[in-house]
């Protein structure tokens, strides 16, 4: 079974610019924890929990009595208690909603999404197809996924209707059917005898040549976008695994043995950077906010596990296809 088969998506959604008071009023209003926070092109670029709004210190922490006292008063104003808890609340998403974010897609299985959760320690995770949300898997839909499960192997049911019914889906979308574009042979006009030949001849070989040889190109380009497309498509649902990350510690101790100062973790394509790696491209700050999938993940093992121990991470763009940058490299180091 996988995401698309247990994913929630009505999904309830912020904007960067959305104040942190109507966020509020928002999560006691639909009576859940956080929300996303998303682009105008449907790219999710974080989360705001109830945690972000008031802090995960120990003051925050006993602010939220306040909070679940205005979650049992349904239909009520917020208690000025309450809002004067909020950190800042002239504040708005974007300077308070945690980065990178972790994304799965809608093929992801939920052994994997299970393990997510445990090793990220967040509760949900935004499903996304083409680069926009289309939904979010909390622990409850999990639970609620285990349940059916359960009910169906007491009843002898394991390969009942519902099994039945992924697989149908899942038979659709592997094989849809692709339509085939044919291109026209093109027949070239008969040339003129050699005692007729003229400027305006040659120019037109010219042109012919130079026109075949922009085909070529296009053609080449067009190749390129694809294997782009489909190496992003394949690191969004292509995650950190303990053994993987494991497999890279080793890599780095190997590479310090040999003299070197640094490792490259991870190479992937700008399109997984919510703004096309135009922040790593000019060293701002929050470069971390705008990585995604394989990449946000193993930006988040590094600041869990070695960034206390030392070590830093570095992010450069590699390469620059028609001036924009191309593939980025996520670097380890530990030379001074």
């Amino acid at each position: 079974m996988n995401a698309r088969a247990v994913m929630t998506t009505d999904v309830i959604s912020v904007t960067p610019e959305t104040p942190v008071t109507e966020i509020a009023k928002l999560l006691l209003d639909r009576g859940i924890s956080a929300v996303p926070v998303v682009g105008e092109d449907g790219v999710p670029l974080g989360m705001v929990s109830e945690g972000d709004l008031i802090g995960r210190d120990e003051t925050g922490r006993a602010t939220r009595r306040e909070w679940w006292l205005a979650l049992l008063a349904e239909g009520e104003a917020l208690h000025p208690d309450f809002l004067a808890s909020l950190r800042s609340p002239e504040r708005r998403a974007r300077e308070i909603m945690s980065t990178p974010l972790v994304t799965i897609s809608d093929e992801t299985d939920l052994g994997e999404i299970a393990r997510l959760l445990a090793a990220h320690r967040v509760k949900r995770l935004p499903v996304v197809r083409d680069g926009r949300i289309v939904g979010i898997v909390s622990r409850a839909d999990l639970l609620r996924a285990f349940v059916v499960e359960r009910e169906a192997l007491a009843v002898g049911q394991e390969n009942g209707f519902l099994a039945t019914a992924f697989a149908e889906l899942d038979d659709q979308f592997l094989h849809r059917s692709r339509p085939i574009v044919t291109r026209e042979a093109v027949v070239p006009p008969d040339r003129p005898h050699e005692d007729g030949l003229s400027v305006t001849d040659f120019q037109g070989l010219l042109s012919d040549f130079e026109e075949k040889k922009r085909e070529k190109h296009e053609a080449i380009r067009q190749a390129a976008v694809k294997q782009r497309q489909e190496r992003v498509t394949a690191m969004i649902d292509r995650h950190v695994s303990d053994d993987g990350w494991r497999s890279l510690l080793h890599q780095a101790r190997e590479a310090a043995e040999h003299g070197q100062k640094q490792l490259m973790l991870l190479r992937f394509p700008s399109e997984l950077c919510s703004d096309g790696g135009r922040a790593i491209n000019v060293t701002e700050d929050d470069w971390p906010s705008t990585l995604r999938a394989e990449a946000a993940e193993t930006y988040l093992r590094w600041q869990q596990e070695l960034k206390p121990r030392g070590f830093h991470l570095m992010a450069s763009v590699l390469d620059f296809p028609d001036g924009m940058p191309g593939d980025i490299g996520l670097f380890l180091g530990w030379g001074e």
